[in-house]
């Protein structure tokens, strides 16, 4: 009797953990084996290396003068070494290591699909009418010219919307702007800018409870990565005013100044704050944390968030719904923004060993990651300098920060690239009773692992 469609699935999900075990195994064995007991001794020198640089680089960011440069160069020079000295022993076992671990990463991950491992629920979008009057806000300035480069007025006013351009040489409010788009008439509000402009005509479009359209024409466009839209074109953007579907996605408010992205305070909310930033941002920052790291300057937070309290972290941040932290390839995305949590980050780091085990510690104890509807940010200042989507502010103390769920009705195009979805993340354990499973006893396990 031929087998039926799911216990093929799974007879090829077993064979699949067992290649990444495989392979994972030979990954390790074949350095080794080529090398010897010389073999062993690069793979010691390899972490020592790491932590060497680690510690070198805590160096260069706490201390001036001459001693920075030396810190500098052992930072730069040790991970290098390494590299060179591996790759001169090892020759072909390194490459062949590097496939073999690979072949492990994608043949456990497809292994693990359907097994039990968590999924995370897509952003659906609903058909909506289009606008009848949409009132775009456009910043000619953003992401080096882009309204321009893109043609994104001229594009807007084809598909019947009123464009707004900012004025380059002056300070204008766009908050007033969009408030008074919508007494006179919009039932649409847009933004060609970055995020924080992004953030404020988002507010009024979820105070009046209309769609609210994304133009990826900032520099990074972090919310626009977000809900899916072409970073590279955002003229397609603009395909959402006569096909396009509305999702429904949070907003975050810290003391009342709305967010998209996040909230950040210490090391880099202070650093931003310098006027010559913008203009030197690597050298405003070395200038700036060695007084910030050592607590010479800056204030000392205590962040309360979800029942735990964070003693003086160093630098925190807060999240419009959490980043992705367990995977390498996802850093700085966030899959959802529709969960109505806040995801908070914080570090602490002391000492250069607590900066080595930053890298080599799988759970190091000066990263504290944890979701919250509500966080509070306090200090032993009345003030403190916060960066708001990228834009620098001081707000009094405490900040209460809070998240309001599906606050925010955006319009994106029905066709978009959409938020790429992360693997199932690899768990050697479950891998392991995968592999030795047999016959339709796999099947049967599904979901209790």
């Amino acid at each position: 009797m031929g087998l039926d469609l799911s216990e093929r699935a799974y007879r090829g999900q077993r064979w699949a953990a067992r290649a990444s075990l495989a392979a994972a195994g030979l990954a390790v064995l074949v350095p080794l084996a080529y090398g010897g007991v010389g073999g062993v001794l690069l793979l010691v020198a390899g972490v020592a290396g790491l932590g060497i640089g680690m510690v070198a680089a805590w160096w260069t960011l706490t201390l001036r003068g001459p001693l920075r440069w030396v810190a500098g160069v052992v930072a730069l020079s040790v991970p290098a070494a390494v590299i060179a000295l591996f790759a001169a022993t090892l020759f072909w076992a390194l490459l062949a290591s590097v496939a073999l671990w690979t072949v492990a990463v994608w043949s456990g991950r497809y292994a693990l699909r359907g097994t039990g491992s968590p999924r995370v629920r897509v952003m659906r979008g609903r058909k909506a009418a289009p606008p009848r009057r949409a009132v775009l806000i456009m910043n000619p300035r953003s992401g080096g010219g882009k309204v321009d480069r893109f043609g994104l007025k001229e594009k807007a006013e084809r598909l019947g919307a009123e464009v707004v351009l900012l004025d380059p040489d002056e300070h204008q409010d766009v908050t007033a702007l969009a408030r008074k788009a919508v007494s006179d008439g919009a039932d649409l509000l847009g933004v060609a800018g970055g995020d924080g402009t992004q953030a404020l005509v988002a507010a009024v479009a979820a105070a009046y409870d209309i769609p609210f359209l994304v133009i990826s024409a900032g520099t990074r466009n972090h919310f626009a990565m977000d809900l899916g839209l072409d970073r590279e074109d955002p003229a397609a953007c603009l395909d959402a005013l006569v096909d396009g579907v509305e999702l429904r996605v949070d907003l975050g408010f810290a003391s009342g100044r709305p967010f998209v992205n996040n909230a950040s305070f210490g090391a880099y909310a202070a650093i931003v704050q310098s006027p010559g930033y913008r203009d030197d941002k690597i050298g405003t920052s070395l200038e700036l944390l060695p007084d910030l790291l050592t607590r010479q300057q800056g204030p000392l937070l205590t962040v309360r968030a979800a029942g735990t309290t964070l003693e003086a972290p160093h630098a925190v941040l807060v999240s419009n719904n959490p980043y992705r932290t367990d995977d390498p390839f996802g850093l700085g995305r966030r899959e959802r923004l529709d969960a109505a949590v806040l995801g908070v980050l914080g570090i602490r780091v002391d000492s250069a060993a607590e900066a080595a085990a930053l890298l080599l510690d799988p759970a190091p104890p000066g990263l504290s990651i944890l979701t919250a509807t509500e966080v509070v940010v306090d200090a032993d200042l009345e003030e403190i300098e916060a960066g708001i989507d990228g834009e620098a502010l001081v707000l009094p103390t405490p900040v209460h920060i809070r998240i309001t769920s599906g606050a925010l009705r955006v319009r994106v195009p029905r066709k978009r690239p959409g938020v790429p979805q992360r693997g199932p993340r690899l768990d050697w354990r479950r891998l392991r009773k995968l592999a030795a499973t047999v016959g339709r006893t796999a099947v049967h396990r599904q979901g209790h692992w």
